[in-house]
């Protein structure tokens, strides 16, 4: 809500006496008009002058005339009265003279008002070419938006392929080392039998020396042959723990490739966005630029009505017969 400061009236007052003076009214101008007021104010009165002026543009406008205008009026009248003395014919020709500068003013008027529709055509393509790449960037960044989701999910599944890779090299180190206490286990029960065998036979060393001897070499080659199958298991376990290994560094070297594209993903998107704040920017300096050639356009077309209705009000001097 404007403050009561600067009122309508003022701000109106203010606009008459520059379009009196043939200068376009602005913020600016208005206030060095006033010598007061802010500019906030000032822009709400001269937006509702702006508005109030396009709603009644068909009427013409009631306002007194400026000084200049009532002294060439009064010029044009002692140079009539001075020039009818000297003959009709003379009159007609500074008359016709006259209406010669009236319509090359007109005329120039109007090729003002077609160039500042002109301009405004262009700027109204640039604005339409400036929305369409400002589309053009939204959609890239969608795609991008999609590429970074996607590259969140690939990180994850990489994730959870390491941790189920992990899980599996820990049952894997888990199966190994039940493995290895239960071939203790076995060694050492076999040890015993062994033993216990050897004590029997020790105290049967006469008559059964032979046998004694047979067993040993039955219990070396079952050792053997026990110690060869879990070494053969073991070299068996070795080899899927490499194996899952080479797969945990692949998953790894998977996830890091896939956390680089995911931060050049982002760097991108940034970038993106950047360009898209410019085009934003860009988009509403030509807004401004074309707000500003409308107002233009608009005074120009006000001073050519002015003109015009002045050349249809203004009275012509008497005729001397």
């Amino acid at each position: 809500m404007a403050r009561s400061g600067v009122q309508y009236d003022d701000v109106r007052r203010a606009i008459d006496r520059l379009l009196q003076q043939g200068e376009a009214p602005s913020v600016q101008k208005i206030r060095e008009v006033l010598g007061t007021g802010s500019f906030t104010t000032i822009n709400e009165h001269f937006r509702e002058w702006r508005l109030q002026r396009e709603e009644n543009r068909d009427q013409p406008p009631l306002q007194a005339i400026p000084e200049s205008v009532e002294t060439l009026v009064q010029a044009l009248w002692q140079q009539a009265q001075e020039s009818a003395a000297e003959g009709l014919a003379h009159y007609r020709q500074e008359a016709d003279k006259r209406v010669e500068d009236a319509e090359s003013r007109s005329e120039q008027a109007r090729r003002d008002a077609e160039d500042a529709r002109q301009r405004e055509t262009v700027l109204g393509e640039q604005l339409r070419q400036a929305q369409e790449r400002l589309e053009d960037y939204s959609a890239r960044i969608a795609r991008l938006e999609a590429q970074c989701e996607s590259a969140s999910q690939r990180e994850s599944q990489h994730e959870r392929q390491i941790k189920q890779s992990e899980e599996q090299l820990q049952r894997l180190q888990a199966e190994n080392e039940r493995q290895g206490v239960e071939y203790q286990a076995t060694l050492s029960r076999k040890n015993e039998e062994f033993r216990a065998q050897l004590s029997q036979e020790e105290q049967r060393h006469e008559v059964a020396e032979a046998r004694l001897m047979t067993l040993l070499d039955n219990a070396r080659q079952e050792r053997q042959a026990a110690e060869k199958q879990l070494n053969q298991r073991l070299e068996i376990m070795e080899k899927r723990v490499g194996e899952v290994d080479h797969r945990l560094q692949q998953a790894r070297r998977e996830l890091s490739e896939a956390q680089a594209s995911h931060r050049e993903t982002e760097w991108k998107l940034q970038q993106a966005k950047d360009t898209l704040r410019e085009e934003t920017l860009r988009r509403e300096r030509l807004e401004e630029v074309v707000t500003e050639k409308d107002d233009t356009l608009a005074q120009v077309r006000e001073r050519l009505r002015d003109t015009e209705a002045r050349l249809a009000k203004a009275p012509l001097p008497p005729f001397v017969c």
